[in-house]
């Protein structure tokens, strides 16, 4: 049975850093494409960054919105993924989900291609 449980958000102010957690059992990372969401009331789950399978070449990819302040890894020891957050901005604020599937290139962003959803976690900026 796959598990995916997301810790880490909070209140922040603005320029502030924050690193999310996904501590993920019942899959291999060498199969499971990793990723993050966000989600904000009223609007549709946006793409954050993904972290592609080991098989699938282990690539990092990120939205333009965070590229160059958001960094997604992995720690295969602890089966945990993280999404180390910096510079943080008030547009930032959201609801946080990881994610696992087994999506191709061209469809990693899509939220509908992942199978396993974390339960969110929330995270808030100020300004």
């Amino acid at each position: 049975q796959v598990q995916l449980v997301d810790a880490g958000g909070g209140l922040v102010q603005a320029g502030g850093s924050l690193k999310l957690s996904c501590a993920a059992s019942g899959l291999s990372y060498n199969d499971y494409s990793m990723a993050w969401f966000r989600q904000t009331p009223g609007k549709e789950r946006e793409f954050v960054a993904a972290l592609r399978s080991r098989s699938s070449g282990g690539r990092t990819y990120y939205a333009d919105s965070v590229k160059d302040r958001f960094t997604i890894s992995r720690d295969n020891a602890k089966n945990t993924v993280y999404l180390q957050m910096n510079n943080l901005k008030p547009e930032d604020t959201a609801v946080y989900y990881c994610a696992a599937g087994r999506p191709i290139l061209s469809a990693l962003t899509s939220s509908s291609m992942y199978e396993y959803w974390g339960q969110g976690t929330q995270v808030t900026v100020s300004s």
